[in-house]
């Protein structure tokens, strides 16, 4: 099981610093994941800027329906370290 993700914040471009219930942190970049029908109005920045986190299910979400699991976010963060 995966910890939940407990903040975000918007870094530049379209990078947000991240951290889990586990103290996990860091900054992801979701540029290169941003396409299909549903992540493509994302490529706005000022859409890309007003995701939240959902507050039951924890994914970092945006109004127009698109989100990412915390498992794909986690798994990111690891990469990247």
């Amino acid at each position: 099981m995966y910890p939940e993700l407990t903040d975000a914040k918007y870094v530049n471009n379209y990078k947000i610093w991240i951290k889990f219930s586990n103290n996990i942190e860091g900054i992801i970049d979701l540029e290169n994941e941003l396409y299909g029908e549903i992540f493509e109005p994302l490529k706005d920045i000022n859409i890309f800027r007003s995701f939240k986190i959902h507050p039951e299910l924890y994914v970092l979400t945006w109004d127009n329906g698109a989100d990412f699991a915390p498992e794909f976010i986690y798994e990111m963060l690891k990469q990247a370290a």
